[in-house]
Formats: structure tokens, C-alpha cells, sequence
């Protein structure tokens, strides 16, 4: 199948647009279309779609293992089932960036936080993908579940703030807040590492550990994570810092519920 014709609109409330040839198709996640035009046609499915040498009750479980990765168990298929080009748009699910990455220049797979699945191609796979080492799970800040995506052609994951893609050779490594890290290549290597300094932990407002990861592969990382994000506003919300009347402060609360319901929809 030939590769998606696309373009990403806006800055951090952002949507992408698909441009479908005919007979092509569209995998994403629920509740994430914007418009499409009249002649798409739109399909719920179990899963991912792919099948299963055990038939429906294998779909049925792998689609129960999506789940655990931060998805629906259903997803959205667009089919343009004309004879001209139609279009379909996909709405990010919060504030941040759309990222467009070809499985093909990745080795065919990439590793992602929960939840950062978007859109993407038929045929491609969601599958669970678990933190080996027990440090990480238990610190890692995505626990010991996160979510492999592999397959072909370009997929769409989502990230909070701004991002932040850096390429790493054999001898390159880097430093994170657990956080930020949105997705990494297949054969990077993760791990969580004590800050060393006791005093540091305590009083840095960096916690207890950080993320390191090692080449060769690439990286990306988001410079606000929902959770952080959402603390913040909780706090304003609760001691009304910056607001000095009530209607502002039910406007900051009404703000915070909607970040934590769109974090909570998202796992």
C-alpha cells in the first residue's frame, strides 16, 4: 500500500489530515475524528484489525492486551471506498504535538509510553512491550507496561508540550526526567538510575531517579507531561495562586478535570 499523503495543522492544539486514494484505509483511535469527507467510510473494529490463527477469540485477547497499553479495545477504520481522493482529519487528544514516524526507518517497531498511540496504517501492531529489569518497571515512571508499535508505513503518536527528537550513536547516552520520555527505537537502551544525592532528591524537585537511555536509535521526549501538568493546575486551583476570586478559581478547577479526565480516557 502506498504511503499516506498527510499534513499536520495548528501548534499545540493540533490535528493531522489524511488525504485517502481510493480503496485506502485509516486506522485510529476512538473518538479521535474531526471530519471526514461523504464518501469515507468509517468502521469500528476489534483491536487493531490483524488477524489471529485462533480466529475471533484471538483477536479477542490481543485486543484485551491492547487495552493494557493505554488503548480502546475497538478501533476507528476509514475506508475511502471511492473513485477520487477523500480526506479524513484525527484530533489530538490533549495539548502538544503529533509525531509522524516511519516504522520503516526504525526497524519496523518502536517503544512508547501508554496511551501515545494516534493513527496510523492498517496492519500495523499494538502489542505490550514489558520493562525487564524490575527497577525500571517500578520506577520508570510508564510502570512495567509500555507499548511496542510495529508493523509498516507511518504512524502517528501524540506528545504533551513541545518535542524533542534526538538521534544517538553507539557511544551516545542520555539523561531524562521519566516523565518526557514520549518513545524510543526498538534497540535503545532503557534504565533508571538513583540521582546519587540524597539532598537532591529531596529538596531538587526532580525525584528520586531519572531515565538513561543509550544508542544507537533515536528518542523522543516531550517537554510537559499531562501529570506534571495537571499538579500544577491542581495546586493553582486549591490555593488560587494568580486568581483572586472565586470565579476564577472554579474556572482553574474546571480546567483541572478536564486534564485529569483526558489523562484517565487516555489509560
Amino acid at each position: 500500500m502506498s504511503q499516506f499523503e498527510y499534513k499536520i495543522h495548528g501548534n499545540d492544539l493540533q490535528y493531522v489530515q489524511f488525504t485517502l486514494a481510493p480503496g485506502q484505509e485509516a486506522l485510529a483511535e476512538q473518538g479521535a475524528m474531526m471530519f471526514m469527507d461523504p464518501q469515507v467510510e468509517m468502521n469500528a473494529i476489534l483491536g487493531d484489525g490483524s488477524e489471529s490463527k485462533f480466529g475471533v477469540i484471538g483477536r479477542f485477547f490481543n485486543a484485551i492486551k491492547r487495552s493494557f497499553t493505554g488503548e480502546s479495545m475497538f478501533s476507528s477504520l476509514y475506508e475511502n471506498n471511492s473513485s477520487q481522493p477523500q480526506s479524513i482529519a484525527i484530533a489530538a487528544p490533549g495539548p502538544g504535538e503529533i509525531v509522524p514516524i516511519n516504522l520503516d526507518e526504525q526497524g519496523g517497531s518502536i517503544i512508547c509510553q501508554k496511551g501515545a498511540y494516534l493513527a496510523g496504517e492498517r496492519g500495523q501492531k499494538i502489542q505490550i512491550a514489558f520493562q525487564k529489569r524490575v527497577r525500571v518497571g517500578l520506577f520508570g515512571g510508564e510502570g512495567f507496561i509500555m507499548q511496542k508499535i510495529s508493523g509498516r508505513g507511518t504512524v502517528f503518536i501524540h506528545a504533551s508540550g513541545t518535542l524533542k527528537q534526538m538521534a544517538l550513536g553507539p557511544a551516545d547516552s542520555l539523561k531524562i526526567d521519566t516523565g518526557c520520555l514520549v518513545g524510543m527505537s526498538s534497540n535503545v537502551r532503557y534504565d533508571i538510575k538513583y540521582t546519587g544525592k540524597l539532598k537532591t532528591s529531596i529538596f531538587g524537585g526532580e525525584g528520586l531517579f531519572y531515565a538513561t537511555v543509550s544508542g544507537p536509535g533515536h528518542v523522543w521526549m516531550q517537554s510537559l507531561p499531562m501529570n506534571r501538568l495537571s499538579q500544577v493546575l491542581m495546586t493553582a486551583a486549591v490555593t488560587g495562586r494568580g486568581q483572586g476570586s472565586m470565579l476564577g478559581k472554579l474556572y482553574l478547577a474546571g480546567i483541572v478535570i478536564f486534564v485529569l479526565v483526558s489523562i484517565f480516557a487516555g489509560d
